[in-house]
């Protein structure tokens, strides 16, 4: 029996997870929230991987308010680093292999080409710098480990811009929304999978990976993508960042270079289009 611990229960991803969860395989998975599991405490997490038995531990828990964590420091801190830090002591303790979600947000997004695993990282901003002293944390204490780094994830599960595009207009009939930020939209149930495979195939090319979908856009032709699938007439209008401040900053580029995860991990990723048109089909609203 495979044991999968999934922190972050209740994150778009863990519950993408769980819709795919491994049936061919004699593969048990053992969700937790932070309520039941609070990761910030090294006394609760010895003592969880103490008295079970777990092969892989997928950490979906992370502090993910990007403009609260300029203020939450302290919070972002907890969970990012601190509560990672925990994981990757234990895990090395116990022989686990553990498998963590980073981020675009590592890097200040001023690079013209797609960012690889290699690039210089240089977060903006809390969240970003959290998460990256997360990957520290877990390079610092363990060896087997995979660090997957993604961005601009959206499912039709908790909150993400796909589900507030769709939201927001059923009551409006106009939009502004950000064209000078560039990225990849990234179905969370595409990452689900990346997971799964990295288990069932019991890949060992431990390291930092880049997974988004294929291809670029703003979130203005995302918003667009949305409207056009769901058939929505909105007008939308294209706006620069600076007309619509945050309290961190956004990297202005962010695509993530995805060679090596192709090369190691024998996959095939989808279009971002493709997959929205699989996520909205999926969003009961």
């Amino acid at each position: 029996m495979i044991n999968v611990l999934v922190t972050g229960e209740n994150s778009q991803l863990a519950k993408c997870i769980n819709d795919l969860e491994l049936t061919d395989l004699n593969t048990k998975f053992i969700y937790k929230n932070s309520q039941e599991l609070d990761i910030s405490n090294p006394v609760v997490i010895s003592t969880f991987f103490k008295n079970n038995t777990i092969n892989y531990c997928i950490n979906c828990a992370a502090y993910t308010a990007v403009d609260k964590a300029e203020i939450e420091t302290e919070s972002a801190d907890r969970v990012n680093r601190l509560g990672v830090k925990n994981l990757s002591v234990s895990c090395n303790k116990h022989d686990v292999t553990l498998i963590h979600i980073s981020t675009d947000f590592v890097f200040d997004g001023k690079k013209p080409i797609a960012y690889t695993e290699t690039d210089e990282t240089n977060p903006t901003g809390v969240y970003g710098l959290t998460k990256l002293q997360g990957e520290h944390e877990i390079k610092q204490n363990l060896n087997k480990y995979f660090i997957l780094r993604t961005a601009w994830l959206y499912s039709e599960y908790g909150n993400n811009f796909m589900k507030s595009m769709i939201n927001l207009s059923k009551d409006r009939d106009h939009l502004g929304v950000v064209v000078d930020q560039i990225g990849t939209p990234t179905y969370a149930k595409d990452l689900a999978e990346v997971i799964l495979k990295i288990i069932s195939t019991n890949s060992k090319d431990y390291g930092i990976y880049h997974y988004s979908n294929e291809g670029v856009a703003s979130w203005y032709d995302f918003a667009k993508a949305i409207f056009e699938e769901k058939k929505v007439k909105i007008k939308i209008q294209p706006i620069k960042s600076e007309a619509y401040p945050t309290a961190a900053k956004r990297p202005h580029f962010s695509v993530l270079d995805k060679s090596k995860i192709i090369d190691k991990l024998k996959i095939e990723i989808p279009y971002w289009k493709e997959s929205l048109k699989k996520a909205i089909a999926n969003y009961n609203e």
